[in-house]
C-alpha cells in the first residue's frame, strides 16, 4: 500500500487517505491538510521506482505507524532520498492514511 502511494499517482494515494489527513513535506510546500494535499501530489507522485529500507511497523489497536527510508527515482529528476513515516487508522476494516511525513536525507 505504501509503495503504491509513491508509484501510482495522486488518485490512488487519495483513495487510501483519510479526508482530513495531514502531510508534512520538505519546505516548500511544508504542512498540508485535506484538499491542500492533492495539487502537490499530482505534481510529485508517479515515481518510476522506489526502494524502501529499514522498514518498521508499530501497531497499537486500530492504529499502525510505518517508518522507512526511501530512495525514489523518476525520469529527469535527481534520486530522492528521505526518511518517512505514515500513520494509518483501521476504519471499519479499511486502512486509511491519516498522516505522512518526509525528511530529506542529504
Amino acid at each position: 500500500m505504501e509503495e503504491h502511494f509513491w508509484t501510482s499517482g495522486a488518485d490512488s494515494a487519495q483513495a487510501t487517505t483519510a479526508t482530513n489527513a495531514v502531510m508534512v513535506f520538505p519546505y516548500p510546500p511544508g504542512i498540508l491538510q485535506g484538499d491542500q494535499i492533492w495539487p502537490h501530489l499530482r505534481e510529485r507522485t508517479g515515481w518510476r521506482s522506489v526502494v524502501m529500507a529499514e522498514r518498521r511497523v508499530t501497531r497499537c489497536g486500530d492504529i499502525a505507524i510505518l517508518t522507512y527510508r526511501v530512495s525514489a527515482e523518476k525520469t529527469d529528476v535527481p534520486i530522492y532520498k528521505a526518511l518517512c513515516a505514515s500513520t494509518y487508522l483501521n476504519d471499519e476494516d479499511t486502512w486509511l492514511r491519516i498522516s505522512h511525513q518526509q525528511t530529506v536525507v542529504i
